[in-house]
């Protein structure tokens, strides 16, 4: 037993599709709420989405927590049906405790090689008691105890979670977790209980998905269209109801193309519309991307990003759109491109997103991930900024002359008007035009709609937005760690270890990745030493950053594709060699 409460503990509940693991994952984060503590849940299954493997996967401590740790401290294991195909996301060593059901099958051949502690644990044979409870009840009740989770709070998250269900099933659930709370030894505890919060602060536990569409809910948005696609779902199905509610509405279109061309439509008309997809569904949204920014028409699309190339894995996380964002409109199509650094974050950068799109009048990607998007965490509540509503246009002024709808303005955002305003019509469309809207294929004219695209981006002031800096200042810092989207979590931890061996470290999370603030992350950067973390294979963002000529000509690279998420480890160790190797510092 420890008695450090500071370090966050990770536990994870696995079994068969079906078996229950991440309702007994998701009642422990209740828990740990209740508890008056922070945790991320994740959540693990196969390519298949339904059925086979499923894992939860939980980390919770006394202050916020952001990302995976670098092993797993309490395994239970419903049962090992399929385990090997998630086993390394679940890394096992001597320290490490495992609670095995003697009915779940033979102990898989790595998990005797870890070196764990091995306590059998009958959970389906506890569950059969009078009560009728369920198997993975029990383990939340053992996990719990043995966790340091107070048997209210466990009582709780079950009544919490499960409440509308009706009083028999909370009734079964409360049986099962009592009975594994008394199962468990408290000789083998990994904390002691943890006694209840007096006054508990109100506390949220939301996804990145649900953030996300509660940002462009704040900021104005009153329709979506989408196709579904995982992992990007949960957020119109959080959305749907909501929208409504406030008058809006939600649009299941036929496919992607038609959903990006329907909130173009939207937009055209002066009401905030966005879309979420993935990377198969961005593929096929681009060409109407650049439609958006050539009529110069605000959208947002949220890109939940997953493992790639093609259908890939759905499942898993990765940040391998990048370059997708970036590059991928043709012709020369300024937009926006920015990334939320976690899952409160993803309420903030997609609400930031949305107000920017109508203040500049064109295209805004948002790049949330997997791990982002279907994770939930314990987080303080978010601050409700919707007094901050979007500029929706800026009308014509008033006058005798024509309506100049692409007037080449000296900021470059020119007067937009809606349908139906008398004597501010004009002509809409994908072809390049005049400042009329009418088409041209001038060169004088086309240079100049170029020119006001590109500037009207360029020359904005975005504040200080741009990107999350942390830790010692450009002036003193040893190390810059570089790093955009949920790698942030990741990387602040990393940099607290690097900084408790006395090394000076600063961290830059970008927020907004195009237009790319060089100036700034040179002035972050100083004379540190760098390297760039992401989980791509192609190292999409140290590409990136190096042709914009954004970095030192000794930064390293740290990328790793997914599944896998990336670890503090691999980041200190990848930091201490790239430091070794004689990078200045």
């Amino acid at each position: 037993m420890t008695t450090d409460l500071s370090i966050p503990l990770a536990v994870a509940v696995t079994g068969a599709g079906g078996s229950g693991a991440i309702t007994a994952g998701a009642i422990l984060l209740e828990a740990v709420a209740a508890a008056g503590l922070y945790g991320l849940l994740r959540r693990s299954v196969g390519p298949q989405i339904r059925g086979g493997e499923s894992a939860a996967l939980l980390r919770f401590g006394p202050r916020p927590v952001h990302c995976a740790g670098d092993r797993c401290d309490l395994l239970a294991a419903l049962d090992w049906a399929n385990h090997d195909r998630f086993a390394d996301e679940i890394p096992l060593d001597a320290a490490s405790l495992v609670l095995a059901d003697p009915a779940g099958g033979e102990l898989p051949a790595a998990v005797r090689a870890s070196g764990a502690r091995i306590i059998e644990i009958g959970f389906a044979a506890a569950a059969a008691g009078p009560g009728a409870g369920h198997a993975n009840m029990v383990a939340v009740g053992a996990v719990g105890a043995l966790a340091g989770l107070p048997l209210p709070a466990l009582l709780d998250g079950a009544a919490r979670l499960l409440g509308g269900k009706g009083e028999a099933v909370v009734t079964a659930a409360s049986f099962g977790i009592r009975a594994g709370f008394e199962l468990a030894n408290p000789a083998a505890a990994l904390r002691p209980a943890a006694p209840l919060p007096i006054q508990l602060s109100p506390r949220w536990r939301l996804t990145g998905n649900e953030a996300a569409g509660l940002g462009a809910l704040r900021a104005g948005v009153r329709f979506v269209a989408a196709y579904p696609i995982t992992p990007a779902s949960e957020m119109l199905e959080w959305l749907a109801p909501r929208l409504e509610r406030l008058g809006g509405a939600l649009l299941q279109a036929e496919d992607e193309l038609a959903s990006v061309n329907m909130i173009i439509g939207s937009a055209f008309g002066g009401v905030p519309a966005l879309t979420a997809t993935s990377g198969p569904g961005l593929s096929l949204m681009l060409e109407g991307i650049g439609l958006a920014v050539a009529s110069e028409t605000p959208i947002v699309v949220v890109n939940v990003m997953r493992g790639g190339p093609s259908t890939g894995i759905p499942t898993k996380s990765e940040q391998s759109d990048l370059n997708a964002a970036l590059y991928g409109l043709h012709g020369d199509a300024p937009h926006l491109v920015l990334a939320a650094l976690d899952i409160a974050d993803c309420a903030h950068t997609t609400a930031w997103a949305v107000r920017l799109a109508w203040r500049l009048q064109t295209a805004a990607i948002v790049l949330s991930d997997q791990a982002l998007g279907q994770s939930r965490a314990v987080c303080e509540p978010l601050a409700d900024s919707s007094g901050a509503e979007p500029a929706a246009r800026l009308p014509a002024a008033a006058g005798t002359g024509p309506y100049h709808r692409y007037a080449d303005t000296a900021d470059g955002v020119s007067p937009m008007s809606i349908p139906g305003e008398p004597g501010l019509a004009y002509t809409a469309d994908g072809l390049e035009h005049g400042a009329s809207g009418a088409p041209s294929s001038r060169a004088a004219d086309h240079l100049a709609q170029l020119d006001k695209r590109l500037r009207k981006l360029a020359d904005f002031d975005f504040g200080p937005d741009w990107a999350d800096i942390d830790g010692a200042g450009a002036e003193n810092a040893a190390l810059c760690l570089v790093t955009f989207g949920s790698c942030r979590g990741v990387v602040v931890e990393a940099a607290a270890r690097l900084r408790s061996s006395g090394l000076a470290v600063t961290t830059v999370a970008l927020r907004l990745l195009l237009p790319l603030q060089r100036d700034a992350l040179h002035a972050a950067i100083g004379t540190a030493a760098v390297l760039v973390v992401e989980q791509s294979h192609g190292a999409q963002l140290f590409r990136y950053l190096n042709a914009e000529r954004a970095l030192p000509a000794a930064a390293r690279s740290l990328a790793r594709p997914g599944p896998l998420a990336l670890t503090p480890a691999e980041v200190v160790a990848a930091a201490t060699a790239a430091l070794a190797d004689g990078a200045p510092a």
